[in-house]
């Protein structure tokens, strides 16, 4: 006989047993790279933590971190900001630009010459996979690596998928810490072609074991056969893989 239950504990029933679901991060992201003069990265980030982070927030842009990489031989910084979109991108640094404090910061600044050299720009959505992404700090000092995944012609997809279903699971298991993936938004940064991430690890040694056990775990390797032999090959170009390691400023939103 059918048991029919009473309509106020299904509801109930209902009510316990649905989980609510993640909002999308719709928000642009933008990856900036500055190339500082010779001589002139210590100021650049003076510049930052006293002047430019403030100014950035007073003008509607979020500070998500701020890092140097561990092998600087271009003397560069890296650093992450979000808006709720692009329009609302180029409105906040027009107003920047525009703002007499940053004016008499960036002149002071440069009394003695121009502080950075190159300024390279990429701007990213975030993946529906990806962590909530936002400023965040370690009780223990750590190490980001920034890595980036050049997909085999069509694969994209299929990468995705399996960082979505297999990769973030195995990198937790072995100790990573995920902190944001994104893909670009522009073909000339590579849109429809690459998937660019942020671990954080507890030094760059904890890193390589961790790899080290993630490459040999018999999950990932079934896994990675199981996905390369439905795409026909690899899902990335060769050399398609690259790797680079930071730390973060003191002044860093994300340490």
């Amino acid at each position: 006989m059918k048991t029919i239950l009473p309509f106020a504990l299904v509801t109930a029933m209902t009510a316990f047993t649905a989980s609510p679901t993640a909002a999308a991060d719709t928000r642009c992201y933008e990856m900036r790279i500055y190339h500082a003069a010779p001589g002139k990265l210590d100021a650049l980030n003076s510049r930052f933590r006293d002047h430019t982070c403030k100014l950035f927030e007073k003008h509607g842009m979020a500070n998500i971190g701020y890092w140097l990489p561990m092998t600087n031989t271009e003397n560069r910084l890296v650093y992450l900001l979000a808006y709720p979109n692009r329009d609302a991108r180029e409105k906040s640094w027009k107003e920047f630009g525009a703002d007499p404090d940053w004016q008499i910061a960036a002149k002071e600044s440069e009394k003695d010459g121009k502080l950075v050299l190159k300024a390279e720009s990429v701007f990213l959505m975030a993946t529906d996979f990806s962590p909530a992404i936002k400023p965040s700090a370690a009780r223990e000092a750590r190490v980001f690596e920034l890595r980036t995944y050049t997909a085999s012609p069509g694969n994209l997809d299929n990468l995705l998928a399996r960082f979505r279903d297999h990769t973030l699971k195995l990198f937790k298991k072995h100790g990573m810490t995920s902190f944001g993936y994104w893909t670009p938004t522009e073909k000339k940064d590579g849109a429809g072609e690459k998937l660019i991430y942020l671990l954080a690890h507890k030094s760059q040694e904890a890193a390589a074991e961790s790899f080290r056990d993630f490459r040999a775990d018999a999950d990932w390797i079934a896994v990675k056969k199981a996905s390369e032999d439905k795409a026909g090959g690899s899902l990335t170009v060769q050399n398609g893989v690259k790797s680079e390691f930071l730390v973060p400023m003191d002044y860093s939103p994300t340490k």
